[in-house]
C-alpha cells in the first residue's frame, strides 16, 4: 500500500513553523530556510508545497483567518443574547495560547503589509480579515435587532462599528499588556459594553 500524505495538513504543519519563526523572530526572519528548520523538512519540501515566499506568506496568514471562522461556525448558541454574542467575538480575541499566537501573527503580517506599497500581497489579506470582523459585528447586532434583544433608540450601523473598534481594542491592550488586560478583564469590559445595547427585560 502506498502511503498517503495529507498535504494540507502538510500546508498548515509548514504553515505553523512559520508562526512560530514570526512570533520568535520576526517576519523578516521567515525565509525558506528558517522555516524548513523550524518544520524540521528540507528547503526543497517547503517548496514543494509553497514555490515561492509569498505564496506560503498568504497561505499562513489565510490559517489565522479560517481558524477564526471554524470556531465561530462550531459555536452552539446558548444562553442570554448577550453571552451568545460574547461568545462570538471572544474568538477574534487572544484569551488563551491558541488565540494568542494567531493574534502575534496577525500584528506582524499586518505591520509588513502597512510597509507594502499597492493593494496587493498581504495587504488585500490584511483588507479580508478586517473586514471579516466587521461583518461579524454587523451580523451579530442585526440578529439582536431582529430578535428585539437591542434597544428601539440604537444605530445598529454606528453600533456595529464601535464594537468593531472596541474588539480591535481589546485584542492589542491584551496583547501589549496582558497582566492588565487579563482575559478575565476583557470578557467584563466586552460585557458590560453589549449590556448598555440590550432593552430592558
Amino acid at each position: 500500500m502506498p502511503k498517503i500524505v495529507d498535504h494540507a495538513a502538510r500546508r498548515e504543519e509548514i504553515a505553523e513553523a512559520l508562526w512560530r519563526v514570526v512570533r520568535r523572530d520576526g517576519i523578516r526572519a521567515a525565509s525558506v530556510r528558517t522555516i524548513a528548520a523550524e518544520a524540521g523538512w528540507s528547503a526543497g519540501a517547503v517548496r514543494y508545497y509553497f514555490p515561492d515566499q509569498d505564496g506560503l506568506l498568504s497561505f499562513a496568514m489565510d490559517l489565522v483567518s479560517r481558524r477564526v471562522t471554524e470556531r465561530v461556525a462550531a459555536i452552539q448558541p446558548k444562553g442570554s443574547a448577550t453571552t451568545i454574542a460574547l461568545r462570538y467575538l471572544e474568538e477574534a480575541l487572544p484569551l488563551d495560547a491558541e488565540r494568542r499566537a494567531e493574534f502575534d501573527v496577525w500584528m506582524a503580517f499586518m505591520a509588513q503589509a502597512q510597509a507594502e506599497s499597492g493593494a496587493g500581497g498581504l495587504r488585500a489579506h490584511v483588507d479580508t480579515v478586517h473586514d471579516g470582523l466587521r461583518q461579524l459585528c454587523e451580523s451579530l447586532l442585526n440578529a439582536l435587532a431582529e430578535d428585539g434583544a437591542l434597544r428601539d433608540d440604537l444605530d445598529v450601523r454606528r453600533e456595529a462599528e464601535r464594537l468593531h473598534a472596541l474588539v480591535d481594542g481589546l485584542a492589542l491592550h491584551a496583547a501589549i499588556q496582558p497582566d492588565r488586560t487579563s482575559p478575565a478583564r476583557v470578557r467584563q469590559l466586552l460585557r458590560h459594553h453589549l449590556e448598555t445595547l440590550m432593552a430592558r427585560q
